[in-house]
């Protein structure tokens, strides 16, 4: 059996930062006569016993191992090559893992062998006496014993301070470089590659002061010239030089007055292309070393756009000649291309002064510019224009929005900027709709409430709202009512209908966040209805765009919503596509039916009538899902309240426990009913319907108003009998002494009882609610209910109201309850 305590896989990590799987085997250790030493060995596990070796590497005293994850050993073999071993099981690694602090001699309870602060503590103590670090002096022979000092100081922070500030004092970098051109005159490729290290080192000091020399205008080819001969790359130097003065082209589409600012140019451009095309990607242990250069450029573009922004001139000239008809096409692709460029360097700025650089933008007429250049028939000026917009847009969208109502009070609705925008995704050539999107979403920022601000004179929401609803909406929604004039859309083609979807999402999103705007446009519109033409799209991701639309709209549970949905049976389309699905298990499927489903658990009355009254046909052999019988249920319910007000008061007031009582004293009868005892109540039971049935007495009593509590504290107390009480009350109850069990059988319909005679005393039956006074004829009380298992929430606020209506009555009601003696 194979051990997998020692399973592992090999791990080396690769030039771009990436870990390659060197394979699996079995790890051991142990002394190997040709290193010299305690090594770790790892054979491959496809090879049996005698397998290949994946790793034989030597347990250095010096080297920093480091335990991770309770199963992963990392170190560093050499420079820039750095190896992990993934293990199997934690049993396996801690076995590893002591066997190295062994070696080392140290306590296995720590997760790193070697910390760089013990190292630095030792080389400050070595280092008191010599606070400097010695150069070798900057000759031709003395370039390889440079570069290995260079390689040996980097790993320790203090050796690299001092060997920074070594070649700071002594001008070190310019001796170098004169080095480099003599290197090159005399074709030394071993002086070229000794200098490609030293150079690298350099830049991994990390070092502003240095960088400074180095980036300089009289140096900084010289180090990209450094840079070319990779010793990787064998007798082939890169020719980054050539193509930085050859192919490279700086385009000054404005005149730059500003010298400063030109070599500022200049040199940030270099900077960046040392950074992403010439230095080599840095290992794991290397990624932080060059965080001032990553510091460099970023400061170099902050201060390159504040020297554009102060220039009044520069900007002056760059929109008038955006702006100007005479100005030719080429170069007004190089303005545009420039104005994008330099919104994108504002991405560096803090969001303050962001704000500031754009609000300057603004008031040097940015937004009028864009109008113009969006006009133009080239796309790829359209292209930059509309990423100057968005740029616009996600920063300051009041600014715009401003721009935009203030426009609309001069211009045409055709040529309003925001209209502008509409267009051209409605117009995207873009088989893919790429720039649609950009587009569709750069409106819903524009109208989406929750960046708009209230101020004390005014509220951004609803001017903008409306002037949208009223200048824009129609623009915007024109494809949509073009292509659902018939009951199937006129254009199905896939770029159409991801049109469509832009549309309606965009349009569903304004259901979700606008209120009484959206509304009155889909109503006054019929905009749902030409929405619903859309579920008979051949592309289902167009159809279920439109039911997502109208779910939108009944999740709202808005009346005006439900009217209208049901007076223009806008269900129809939806139960259409449903059986036009078939009984196929899909998305389709599942969006209708959750559609129906919120319905019925929301208990939404008004659409689950119209449902169940127009539709029940079509849907009531779908048995799969109980979803339609229980919109069924719901309306059974719901028309038996409707018919049986009565039944439902009193349902509800059984479901809450909640009793109202007359501010009166008790008569005789109720006094006999409270002093009677449980087994008496057993005996001979008689439970009163609800206090709103008329019921004269034969004897021609006065009638009292009816209580309500009495006979429900009854029938609470009537759910303890159990079944085998039925008889004992059947027989007590027919052989009454002096008179027989009352019988009324009670149909209510609407506010009125209707009392007829029922002589059988045995229909009286536990659980059968029945009233009897004394001195009344022999009669039996029933009454037949339907007890629902739906609680309604508003069945108090019903109760109330008919009981209020019924004491108006002019028939008198029942006395208070009567209790049959046995």
């Amino acid at each position: 059996m194979t051990d997998t305590r020692r399973r592992v896989k090999v791990y080396t990590l690769n030039e771009d930062r990436q870990w390659d799987d060197r394979g699996t085997g079995h790890v051991s250790s142990g002394y190997v006569e040709r290193l010299k030493g305690m090594s770790l060995l790892v054979r491959a596990e496809s090879d049996g016993e005698s397998g290949s070796l994946l790793l034989e590497s030597k347990i250095n005293p010096n080297t920093a191992y480091q335990k991770q994850q309770d199963t992963l050993i990392v170190w560093s073999e050499a420079e820039n090559y750095d190896l992990a071993l993934s293990f199997q099981e934690k049993a396996g690694c801690d076995e590893i893992w002591e066997k190295i602090c062994q070696v080392q001699g140290k306590d296995p309870s720590v997760d790193i062998t070697q910390e760089l602060v013990d190292e630095s503590e030792e080389e400050r103590f070595d280092d008191m006496s010599s606070p400097g670090l010695e150069l070798p002096p900057c000759e031709l022979g003395h370039l390889e014993e440079l570069a290995e000092l260079v390689a040996s100081s980097l790993p320790s922070p203090l050796r690299r301070e001092k060997l920074a500030l070594a070649v700071e004092n002594e001008g070190y970098i310019r001796k170098l470089l004169e080095l480099f051109r003599q290197c090159e005159d005399l074709e030394n490729a071993d002086g070229l590659h000794h200098l490609y290290e030293i150079v690298k080192g350099i830049f991994l000091l990390n070092r502003t002061a240095l960088f400074e020399v180095m980036f300089s205008e009289e140096c900084i080819m010289d180090v990209i010239g450094c840079l070319e001969h990779d010793p990787a790359l064998g007798g082939l130097p890169r020719r980054h030089r050539d193509f930085l003065t050859k192919t490279a082209r700086f385009k000054e589409v404005i005149p730059i007055g500003d010298p400063e600012l030109r070599a500022k140019i200049h040199q940030t451009y270099r900077v960046q292309y040392i950074q992403d095309m010439v230095l080599p990607t840095p290992s794991v242990f290397e990624e932080n070393m060059l965080s001032t250069l990553h510091s460099f450029i970023f400061f170099n573009k902050v201060e390159i756009v504040g020297m554009l922004q102060d220039d009044e001139k520069f900007l002056t000239d760059l929109f008038a000649q955006l702006t100007d008809e005479a100005t030719d096409d080429d170069k007004r692709h190089e303005l545009v291309n420039f104005l994008k460029e330099f919104c994108a360097f504002s991405q560096t700025l803090q969001p303050q002064n962001r704000d500031t650089f754009f609000k300057t933008l603004s008031n040097m007429g940015i937004l009028p510019a864009l109008e113009v250049i969006l006009g133009m028939d080239d796309v790829q000026v359209r292209g930059a224009a509309t990423d100057i917009f968005s740029y616009l847009v996600e920063c300051n969208p009041s600014m715009v929005r401003e721009f935009i109502m203030q426009e609309s009070q001069q211009n045409d609705d055709d040529i309003l900027l925001i209209n502008l925008i509409i267009e051209h995704m409605i117009c995207d050539s873009d088989p893919e709709l790429g720039g649609a999107v950009q587009l569709m979403g750069l409106l819903r920022t524009l109208v989406d409430p929750e960046n708009m601000m209230a101020t004390a004179n005014k509220t951004e929401k609803t001017e903008f709202l409306s002037f949208f609803y009223k200048h824009c909406m129609h623009v915007l929604s024109a494809p949509l009512l073009a292509n659902t004039t018939d009951d199937k859309p006129s254009r199905d083609d896939f770029q159409t209908s991801q049109l469509l979807a832009l549309i309606l999402e965009l349009l569903t999103f304004c259901v979700e966040h606008h209120t009484y705007h959206i509304k009155n446009y889909i109503i006054n519109k019929d905009i749902l209805r030409r929405v619903l033409v859309l579920t008979a799209s051949q592309h289902a991701f167009l159809a279920l765009c439109a039911l997502r639309f109208m779910r939108r709209i009944i999740g709202l549970k808005d009346e005006f919503y439900n009217r209208y949905i049901m007076k223009n049976f806008l269900f129809e389309p939806v139960v259409k596509a449903f059986l036009s699905n078939g009984a196929r298990y899909n998305l389709m499927n599942s969006a209708i039916i959750e559609m129906f489903e919120y319905v019925r658990v929301e208990d939404v009355k008004s659409l689950t009538a119209h449902i169940v009254e127009n539709y029940w046909k079509a849907l009531e052999d779908v048995n799969y899902v109980q979803t339609f019988k229980g919109l069924k249920l719901r309306y059974e319910q719901q028309r038996e309240r409707q018919d049986n007000p009565k039944l439902d008061s009193m349902r509800s007031i059984l479901r809450n426990h909640r009793f109202r009582r007359d501010a009166r004293t008790l008569d005789d009868d109720e006094e006999m009913w409270f002093n009677a005892d449980e087994e008496e109540l057993e005996d001979c039971e008689a439970v009163v319907p609800p206090s709103d049935n008329k019921i004269t007495k034969a004897s021609g009593g006065t009638a009292e108003n009816e209580d309500l509590m009495d006979p429900i504290s009854k029938f609470m107390e009537r759910k303890k009998l159990k079944d085998s009480d039925d008889k004992e009350v059947l027989g007590k109850s027919s052989s009454l002494s002096g008179r027989q069990s009352p019988s009324f059988k009670l149909s209510f319909s609407g506010s009125t009882t209707k009392t007829s005679l029922s002589s059988p005393p045995a229909s009286l039956r536990p659980g059968s609610p029945g009233s009897g006074a004394k001195g009344s004829p022999p009669t039996a009380a029933t009454v037949t209910t339907k007890v629902g298992l739906v609680d309604y929430p508003d069945d108090d606020e019903e109760d109330e109201e008919d009981v209020g209506g019924e004491s108006k009555e002019e028939t008198p009601p029942l006395s208070k309850k009567s209790k049959l003696s046995s």
